[in-house]
């Protein structure tokens, strides 16, 4: 059940969330003023002690990813997802001239259960694959990487195979050759968010009053002024958005360390022309609790997850701008059959739990078209994919925008 924070009758939320974390950031709000609402989330999931990903679960017994957690990845589902991207590996292996080695990077790869599925898959693979495979996780929450190093284990004691890195600038320019993907990592990027008043963008910021927060608005930076004219985004009166900065200058980073190779991101968003459409006059925000959906950010800080929709053709013109060239566009489910998911599972027994997991992830009403696939490739000719076998209309678009 959807559980609605209690508001006082001059608007300002009552909060609720981890005590020490509500301290430190009305402690920085009183340090220095009404913080935009991106430094807000920044602080209520990554705060070096407190925030959501980075502190350890209270109960043990709990998981903060998973069916019983918040929420759930394709990884928690069924590693069909993780055999898909070895096989798709496998083939860009080929397209490079089996490189020695071949390395790939994982950044949020929550508890490892993606590479665990990636690197099993991998260990009888063509041209000796599994060999020459260097893994690196990019992780800078200790809680996250103690689960990753438990569920790879078997690979620990292969000197230099699985390694880990806190962040992405700890990798050298132009240093891999290979694969660097993620999965549900964007989504979770502090966003910046907007709201149109009287015709006008404003940025909405965060203040304490009292037991809680309250939002004012000011006016757009340069960086949001230049994001919403580059994009030709025009928000009509009464709307609100959100603006992810940091996905753009994630890029721009991945595009540097990238030699050769391809970069592949899973994750659920639009185009920005569906993103900032009509039919999302609210944005997209959204919070994450035992399961249930919430638009209320200012309720349990640290306790619950916060996320917001990709904007896909931002990261492809971002990517494009800093050396990517766009190799196509997908959903979850054309990837996936692209790749064999339908023999997968026809060598699954009907009816069965495995099977019904497996279709889970294909899905056209639910995870199978929520979630995309963008890749992109540096340093190689455009290379033919069977990932991409099968595009949906909007992947001309993405495209042709992204050139534009």
């Amino acid at each position: 059940m959807k559980r609605e924070a209690t508001t006082d009758k001059g608007g300002v939320t009552l909060s609720t969330g981890h005590p020490q974390l509500l301290a430190e950031i009305r402690a920085e709000i009183a340090a220095t003023g009404p913080i935009p609402f991106a430094r807000f989330m920044d602080l209520a999931l990554y705060h070096p002690q407190y925030g959501y990903y980075v502190r350890p679960v209270d109960d043990p017994t709990q998981e903060r990813i998973g069916w019983s957690g918040d929420f759930y990845t394709s990884s928690d589902v069924h590693p069909i997802l993780g055999q898909a991207l070895a096989r798709q590996a496998q083939q860009l292996d080929a397209f490079l001239g089996h490189p020695d080695p071949f390395t790939v990077v994982e950044m949020g790869a929550g508890k490892g259960l993606l590479a665990r599925d990636f690197l099993t898959a991998c260990r009888n693979a063509p041209a000796n694959l599994g060999d020459r495979l260097r893994y690196i996780l990019i992780e800078r929450s200790a809680t996250m990487r103690t689960q990753q190093q438990h569920n790879l284990a078997p690979w620990g004691g292969q000197a230099g195979r699985v390694a880990w890195l806190d962040r992405l600038e700890d990798l050298p320019p132009n240093s891999v050759t290979g694969l660097f993907f993620s999965n549900e990592l964007v989504d979770a990027f502090p966003v910046h968010r907007l709201a149109v008043l009287d015709g006008r963008p404003q940025e909405v910021y965060v203040e304490s009053h009292e037991d809680g927060f309250r939002e004012i608005y000011r006016p757009l930076s340069t960086e949001l002024t230049a994001y919403l004219r580059e994009g030709g985004i025009n928000l009509p009166d009464g709307y609100r958005a959100e603006i992810n900065l940091d996905a753009v200058d994630w890029m721009t980073q991945v595009a540097q360390v990238m030699a050769r190779g391809a970069v592949l991101t899973i994750d659920y968003g639009h185009t920005d022309e569906d993103l900032y459409g009509p039919d999302r006059k609210n944005g997209t925000f959204l919070c994450y609790y035992h399961q249930t959906t919430s638009e209320d950010a200012y309720d349990r800080v640290g306790e619950q997850d916060m996320t917001a929709h990709v904007d896909f053709t931002a990261l492809a013109k971002t990517g494009q701008q800093a050396g990517l060239d766009v190799t196509g566009f997908t959903n979850q489910m054309s990837f996936l059959i692209g790749l064999g998911a339908e023999q997968l599972l026809e060598s699954l027994q009907p009816e069965s739990p495995e099977f019904y997991a497996a279709i889970h992830l294909l899905r056209p009403d639910g995870m199978g078209r929520t979630f995309k696939v963008l890749i992109q490739h540096k340093g190689m000719a455009k290379p033919e994919l069977d990932g991409l076998k099968f595009q949906p209309f909007f992947g001309s678009i993405l495209t042709a925008r992204s050139a534009a």
